[in-house]
């Protein structure tokens, strides 16, 4: 019989992976005061007191800023959200050009599209797979507006070539860095390296309060267009006598009491949680760094990155074997995470299809039968604009979440031993 599991052998291991259990009784403590406090939300979509929110929010904010180092911090009901506030109050006007990362969530590439402009996807570094300045500098034109960097899979992105090239053509930044909370570049946090940073409290993110998200700015302007958009702006512009117009149709995007009062709590695990994560990350990198077939990719020099996913590229020459051959053969020697059983072993090819190849832009249709924005644009979204995501897509990146807070010693040498099982026995998938 083979040794592989894949094929009909034992797996390595037979008990689910540790959940990440990040919610205690230090946040049902939180959420049962907010209950018995009988205010659940305290925002009123008009001009007046209230229209910050109630005592849980504004704490919030108060202490997210801090922790930060930031003006403001202001809460909204997601990370989506709030770049859709970002990229609102930047003042994005329709058929603009915005800069955006064809590798991340749909979001911070589709968020120009809710002012009708229009996302242009620059490609990604080969070591660090943030975008590339160099493509970056490629796609500017005279309608390009800003751009929406994102700190991928937990690591900062190149701030000083990249805001050297929006200050260069007058651009905004605005940062996702919905995977890098608690990351630094050169000692300053991610999320604040551009002009507006965006944070997740997403309930699969390093801290959560279920759905939630914070945009922070040192920008006095800029914030408080964003607070106008995340509540109503257009039913509150008159009485607080808001002189420019431009995108202040706001919307509901905001975060109630019960969400705060557990994002404050979580606030406090941030440092412990994002330690664990970087010292599992150094114990399977130093023990897998034997095996020739993979390679662990460089930390940009001055940071220090957050591991949402621990990438890892894959040498599928060197195997004699493909690279979804041999992490379906990994995957089998392995188990899902106790909670996300559904989504079996948290190893995955890729990342996400790069952004342009999906049916909005494949189809140019975003508003109405006719695909506005997309008819009034000359932009492209062809296979092969973005080769270097292309080609870590398809052929040479993995990622795993098999280094989350919880996973104890024993359970990373299960990791490690599956990698070192089907190596040691490629030849059984070669035939």
């Amino acid at each position: 019989m083979s040794k592989l599991a894949i094929l009909g052998g034992e797996k390595v291991r037979t008990e689910l992976f540790p959940a990440y259990r990040v919610i205690g009784k230090e946040e049902e403590d939180a959420v049962v005061k907010v209950l018995r406090s009988g205010i659940l939300s305290k925002y009123l979509g008009c001009w007046a007191d209230d229209f910050y929110g109630g005592p849980q929010v504004r704490a919030l904010e108060e202490e997210w800023a801090d922790h930060f180092g930031v003006k403001h911090a202001i809460s909204v009901n997601s990370a989506t959200s709030g770049l859709y506030c970002a990229a609102g109050a930047v003042g994005l006007n329709p058929e603009e050009e915005v800069i955006v990362s064809p590798y991340t969530m749909a979001a911070s590439a589709t968020a120009p599209l809710i002012y009708n402009a229009i996302p242009v996807f620059a490609d990604i570094e080969e070591e660090h797979f943030c975008l590339d300045p160099d493509s970056i500098e490629e796609r500017i034109t005279e309608k390009t507006k800003a751009i929406i960097v994102v700190d991928i899979f937990g690591q900062p992105y190149d701030m000083e070539r990249i805001n050297a090239i929006a200050k260069k053509h007058n651009l905004y930044v605005i940062e996702d860095t919905a995977q890098a909370p608690g990351a630094k570049y050169k000692g300053k946090f991610a999320g604040t390296l551009g002009d507006i940073g965006v944070f997740s409290l997403n309930y699969h993110k390093h801290i959560h309060c279920g759905e939630g998200g914070m945009v922070v700015t040192n920008n006095d302007e800029l914030a408080e267009r964003i607070r106008l958009i995340r509540n109503h702006a257009e039913a509150v512009v008159g009485a607080k006598g808001v002189k420019n117009l431009n995108n202040m149709i706001g919307f509901n995007l905001r975060m109630t009491e019960v969400e705060a009062a557990i994002a404050r709590e979580q606030l406090k695990k941030l440092d412990w949680l994002l330690s664990e994560r970087q010292k599992n990350v150094a114990f399977l990198e130093e023990h897998l760094k034997e095996l020739p077939i993979l390679q662990i990719p460089k930390v940009r020099e001055g940071c220090e990155h957050a591991y949402y996913v621990h990438p890892i590229f894959f040498d599928a020459g060197q195997a004699g074997v493909s690279r979804e051959t041999y992490i379906n053969a990994v995957k089998a020697e392995l188990m899902p995470i106790e909670l996300r059983e559904a989504e079996g072993v948290s190893i995955g090819c890729g990342y996400v299809k790069p952004l342009y190849l999906q049916p909005m832009f494949q189809e140019r249709m975003a508003y109405g039968d006719n695909g506005y924005p997309f008819c009034n644009s000359n932009v492209e979204y062809k296979k092969g604009i973005c080769p270097v995501c292309e080609t870590m897509h398809f052929e040479k990146l993995f990622t795993h979440e098999l280094m989350r807070p919880f996973m104890t010693e024993e359970d990373l040498k299960d990791v490690v031993t599956a990698f070192y099982k089907v190596y040691e026995n490629l030849g059984e998938l070669k035939k």
